[in-house]
Order: structure tokens, then C-alpha cells, then sequence
């Protein structure tokens, strides 16, 4: 039992420190792009923004022109 308290207690000591040392391990494991896949995949982040943007767009100005429509305004 005071084994376990002891363990409770050191986590809480190396909390932040753990936390930095495992987050530098799995940043260490990750696949980053290249640079032509980064900027390939930036332009298609950009375009689908426009899109959804200009899709969003519509449906607000349709919806608006709906309700004064109905309301009569």
C-alpha cells in the first residue's frame, strides 16, 4: 500500500516533466510532409475553404430571401 503512495506522489511530482518527455517521443514518431506534399495539401485546404465558404454563402442568401419572403418584409 505505501508502495502505491509513493508512486501516486512521484507522478505527481514529474507530471509536467513526463508529459514533455512523452510528447517529444510521439512528435519523434510522426510522418511529417514533404514540402511538395505540404503545399499540395495546403492548396487543397485552401480550394475546399472557398467552396464550402461560397456553398455556405448561397444557403445564407437563399435562406434570407426565404424568411423575408414569408414575413413579408
Amino acid at each position: 500500500m505505501a508502495e502505491k503512495e509513493k508512486k501516486k506522489v512521484k507522478k505527481s511530482e514529474n507530471a509536467i516533466q513526463r508529459y514533455f518527455r512523452e510528447t517529444t517521443g510521439e512528435l519523434r514518431k510522426v510522418s511529417w510532409p514533404t514540402m511538395p506534399e505540404a503545399r499540395r495539401l495546403t492548396w487543397l485546404v485552401l480550394v475546399v475553404m472557398v467552396i464550402v465558404g461560397a456553398f455556405l454563402a448561397t444557403i445564407d442568401l437563399l435562406s434570407s430571401n426565404l424568411m423575408n419572403l414569408i414575413l413579408g418584409i
